[in-house]
């Protein structure tokens, strides 16, 4: 190796799904503040799925992109493979370091390895997960620990969790926020905002926006039971809309059958990238009530559409929020006081929308892509 030659990183994105959720806004903000912020830093190979090449070929022109093969598309397959072939290619390509952006990576790669670990939530909130899930990502993130040479994490408290729970060395650990990207989340124009409702048949009528996967984790069924309270009696009251991927939560179907019929609740499913900043700007309150997170991207992006955002003081959420965000719990009862006090208040959701955007901004992928590359300089060392 080279004395002072920046270390070759190769980089695994294959387990981005083609969704674009929370590990997809992860590994394409972090490889697009790459392409801006490297240069001398950081020489990068990436490994993606077929359908990305032409997508981080755009974002990273100095990079090496590398197909995966078309069968590492199916989770079983791309585990296998990972702990086969990606060794393998990080020799082929002479990486100096092997990331892993998701939990999991090869036992023995044959150089070192950084992991990402979003969040310790499969040990804090078991219950939220099944059995399953819960057993396979508890197996990969004690391994990731244990195997490799530095660890990421996107806030304090996932780091603080990890040491409390799995006694992690903390030395080994870096917190690497994540960042918002300020194009694609903004305040949206009044035009945005009209397309959008517009787009899910709400016309003029005002509404409280969730954005997420439908996951036991965040709190959906709650959410529901808990808006219908603060809204019920209100003369016009604000639509619910449960935007996102459909996940696995059993319990929001029993919550949309007792929601009164006069009120309306829409699930539109996933929404156009674009239509975002309109959907979540557009909202009278971006609710979040989630039992907890290993960031919380879903508040940091309605923070900087404008959205008065109405989460949890779990884990990571005050982190990301601050005092730019209400709070509330996670019970229906306490989320349909804090929620109806909210929506009567409109000079205090003006000021959390103000100060949502100032907050936002404080966290980028520039920052989040300077840790990395100072996580994998220490690895290499």
């Amino acid at each position: 190796m080279t004395a002072g030659r920046p270390p070759r990183v190769l980089i695994d994105a294959t387990s981005v799904p083609a969704d674009r959720g929370g590990v997809g806004r992860y590994v394409d903000g972090l490889l697009g503040a790459l392409g801006k912020v490297c240069g001398s830093g950081v020489e990068l190979a990436v490994v993606s799925l077929r359908t990305d090449l032409e997508r981080y070929t755009r974002m990273l022109p100095g990079a090496e992109i590398i197909p995966a093969p078309a069968a590492v598309a199916h989770r079983p397959a791309r585990l296998a493979w990972e702990q086969t072939g990606l060794p393998l290619l990080a020799q082929q390509v002479g990486a100096h370091v092997l990331h892993s952006p998701f939990y999991t990576c090869p036992l023995r790669a044959g150089c070192p390895v950084t992991v990402t670990v979003h969040d310790a939530t499969f040990f804090t909130e078991p219950e939220h997960y099944d059995k399953s899930r819960r057993t396979f990502f508890r197996s990969a993130i004690k391994t990731s620990l244990r195997r490799a040479d530095r660890v990421i994490v996107p806030s304090k408290a996932t780091r603080d969790e990890l040491i409390r729970l799995l006694d992690a060395d903390p030395t080994r650990i870096d917190v690497a926020y994540h960042g918002v990207d300020q194009a694609a989340f903004h305040a949206p124009t009044e035009e945005e905002k009209a397309r959008v409702r517009a787009r899910l048949g709400l016309g003029n009528s005002s509404y409280v926006a969730f954005l997420g996967a439908k996951e036991p984790r965040k709190n959906v069924p709650n959410l529901i039971r808990g808006w219908a309270r603060a809204v019920a009696d209100r003369v016009d009251p604000p639509a619910l809309v449960i935007a996102g991927g459909q996940g696995h939560d059993d319990d929001i179907d029993r919550a949309v059958a007792e929601v009164p019929s006069h009120l309306r609740l829409l699930r539109p499913g996933y929404l156009r990238y674009a239509d975002l900043p309109g959907f979540l700007g557009g909202a009278l309150v971006a609710a979040y009530p989630s039992y907890g997170e290993g960031f919380g991207l879903p508040i940091l992006e309605a923070m900087a559409c404008a959205a008065p955002v109405l989460t949890t003081p779990r884990l990571s959420l005050p982190e990301v929020g601050g005092d730019a965000v209400a709070y509330t719990s996670e019970d229906p009862e306490q989320i349909g006081i804090d929620l109806a006090a909210l929506l009567d208040d409109e000079q205090r959701r003006l000021s959390l929308a103000k100060a949502g955007v100032d907050r936002a901004k404080e966290f980028t992928w520039e920052s989040s892509a300077e840790v990395h590359i100072a996580a994998w300089s220490r690895a290499r060392s």
